[in-house]
């Protein structure tokens, strides 16, 4: 009697929620399309990184390029409400996501700026120019392309590429894939990605001692940079997933403890579920670190699997290590590949922690130096990498197009 009473009260509670949430969704959507009437103020830009959770990517390196050479727009951040603190610290202006003043100004905005999706209840208005800045290059297969995604899933995408005006592309190559993967037919601007400047910029010895000191890495010791992806077949539900740890911190500490430290930075799905406290001193959690791209400032050694953080940090030309412990699995079940990363990887592949450790050795025993292959995966994913993608897409997106409204 009490489980079925249970079974009950769970069954109410979940249908509650259900109508709740379809109720605030119909208000949002009426919202959109009430205030997406009003004037429109075609000098306001609101700008989100991964859900309104960071002040990162390429939405900040747009956002820092603008604040710096075009006064006359107002630059507005969309924050989660359990991230504001972090917005407020940095006197950024922001406004909370899904607050009575976010709708009206993400309605009246001239500009959307975001580097995912939204969701499926979202009404772009028609004077709003929707910019899509993606947050990678795929290795990966994507979306539309994974034939083990749900339609619902699909139709989702769809329906959110088809608001989006313009998508920044980091290579050619990506823009081959992304029209497929997103179903997207608009203007796709290759330019490199804004976020990957500061590693022209910025890569020198003040910045790179000056993040150090942030994080509190001892002088002397090298810094390993680890950074898995998530996996599609440990979903929670509700895009929440799981993480099963596999790198073994017991053996690199033995190995590296006395020379390195190793900085863990999960992905944003899977950020909240690791705790360092038996390794103090030698792994530190910088999952929550406003901007991987200081991070890979400071790394001396990038250990990944199949995230698109290595694109990225082929541009600083320094040693790459494929821990991809699944790799059949993840290769014919999971997700599939765009290319041949097994030949074309810039760097070596382990699928074990004693493989890696070992590689790690060799790569302290050796100056890295960029072979034919890591040169010639620089060459095609990184040839529009120059320092000044931020600015070719401020002049591409609000230069022109504001002069293109100017004549309409």
């Amino acid at each position: 009697m009490k489980n079925r009473l249970r079974s009950c009260a769970s069954l109410i509670n979940r249908a509650v929620r259900t109508f709740a949430e379809w109720l605030i969704q119909t208000g949002y959507k009426c919202g959109f399309l009430f205030f997406g009437r009003f004037p429109a103020d075609q000098k306001l830009v609101i700008f989100e990184s991964f859900f309104g959770r960071q002040y990162s990517c390429n939405p900040r390196a747009i956002y820092e390029y603008m604040r710096t050479h075009c006064p006359d727009y107002r630059l507005v951040w969309s924050a989660d409400r359990r991230h504001e603190k972090m917005f407020a610290a940095r006197h950024l202006m922001y406004v909370r996501r899904y607050s009575f003043r976010w709708l009206l100004l993400m309605s009246r905005a001239g500009y959307w700026v975001t580097n995912i999706r939204y969701p499926d209840w979202f009404r772009k208005p028609a004077h709003t120019v929707y910019v899509q800045t993606w947050h990678g290059t795929p290795l990966k297969k994507l979306a539309l392309d994974l034939d083990s995604y749900p339609e619902k899933y699909k139709k989702q995408f769809i329906k959110d590429a088809a608001m989006w005006d313009i998508l920044i592309s980091p290579n050619t190559y990506s823009s081959r894939i992304f029209p497929h993967a997103f179903g997207f037919h608009g203007e796709m601007l290759e330019t490199g990605y804004p976020r990957n400047d500061i590693l022209y910029r910025k890569n020198n010895l003040p910045m790179i001692r000056r993040i150090r000191e942030y994080c509190h890495i001892p002088e002397g010791k090298s810094v390993l940079l680890y950074a898995p992806t998530w996996r599609d077949d440990q979903n929670l539900g509700n895009e929440h997933y799981r993480y099963d740890p596999v790198l073994d911190l017991n053996a690199m500490k033995k190995a590296f403890g006395d020379r390195c430290v190793i900085l863990l930075r999960l992905h944003y799905l899977v950020a909240d579920q690791i705790d360092l406290s038996a390794f103090d001193g030698f792994a530190l959690d910088v999952s929550h670190y406003e901007d991987i791209s200081d991070l890979y400032l400071i790394a001396d050694v990038l250990i990944t699997d199949y995230s698109s953080v290595f694109f990225d940090y082929a541009n600083l030309k320094r040693p790459m290590i494929f821990f991809a412990y699944d790799i059949d699995k993840y290769r014919d079940q999971l997700r599939g590949f765009y290319f041949d990363f097994e030949h074309e990887a810039p760097g070596p592949i382990v699928t074990t922690n004693e493989q890696l450790i070992e590689t790690l050795r060799s790569v302290e025993k050796s100056a890295f130096t960029a072979d034919r292959q890591f040169e010639g995966f620089y060459h095609r994913f990184c040839a529009f990498e120059d320092g000044h993608a931020a600015e070719r897409v401020v002049r591409s997106v609000f230069h022109e197009t504001s002069k293109a409204r100017a004549h309409q």
